[in-house]
């Protein structure tokens, strides 16, 4: 299995998952020609691949998803209220229905030799899902735009080998700086995103000695920055309530404008 971030941020972003046999985009919030070009790095074509999971349809996540389906015809797979809202949006333009294919939260469905799991998540959106994924004894998840976790949540993130996990924002950054009080509000609610604090001890419980990788995602271009997330996650895992150390495992910081290492298991 491998996964890339092609881009991940609060201005778009576009995931790369998939097998030997098998090749998927997680969102699609950035321009269909960066989509090629971030493909054609790691040695793929959008023509190869499989499908596109969306998430939810917030624009920073359906941004090309329009334009793939009309010039690939790819398979838009997505909860039935993720789909009702994109339905909704002119951006996007006129799109072949037939190429939804609805999903249900907690019900798996298979692409090619990948099982990919939705998992429901606390978003201000419609019907928002993260994705895990499985294949065989490997497996990843992909988690962003997350305003708290749970038990839940945590139990669903167990046993993964890697993950690419929210840290969007440092509270002091967004409390002090220039957003709306409104858009703040936002932010730190309930159905708003993970700061650098919540995502270092979300990460604190999932831990385990086979985990591979984690890669930090959807930073916020205006409260965050890279090495601040880095540091903050590791610190939270390292002061929290579990065995591990923030240094024990590889942890990198998925890149705004530029595609990311391709992860593989």
């Amino acid at each position: 299995m491998e996964l890339c971030s092609i881009a991940s941020g609060s201005s778009g972003n576009c995931i790369y998952a998939g097998t030997d046999h098998c090749h998927v985009l997680v969102d699609a919030g950035i321009s269909g020609k960066r989509i090629e070009a971030g493909l054609n790095e790691i040695g793929l074509k959008t023509a190869e691949m499989d499908g596109i999971l969306v998430t939810h349809e917030h624009s920073d996540h359906i941004k090309s998803l329009g334009v793939l389906a009309r010039k690939y015809g790819l398979p838009m797979y997505a909860t039935q209220g993720t789909i009702d809202a994109i339905k909704e949006k002119s951006a996007i333009g006129k799109v072949d229905e037939s190429l939804f294919r609805v999903i249900h939260p907690e019900e798996d469905f298979t692409i090619g030799d990948m099982r990919i799991s939705p998992v429901p998540t606390s978003h201000d959106a419609a019907e928002p899902v993260a994705y895990m994924m499985y294949q065989g004894d490997k497996s990843m998840g992909i988690i962003t735009d997350l305003g708290k976790y749970d038990n839940y949540i945590v139990d669903k993130l167990q046993g993964l080998d890697v993950l690419l996990l929210e840290a969007n924002h440092d509270v002091h950054m967004l409390q002090a700086g220039t957003y709306p009080y409104q858009l703040k509000r936002r932010i730190l609610g309930d159905r708003g995103h993970l700061s650098n604090d919540l995502s270092g001890q979300l990460l604190g419980k999932v831990l385990h000695d086979g985990f591979k990788k984690v890669i930090l995602g959807h930073l916020s271009k205006e409260n965050n920055y890279p090495q601040l997330a880095w540091e903050t996650v590791r610190m939270e895992v390292t002061m929290g309530e579990n065995p591990y150390k923030g240094s024990d495992f590889p942890m990198v910081v998925a890149k705004r404008d530029e595609v990311s290492e391709l992860v593989r298991i």
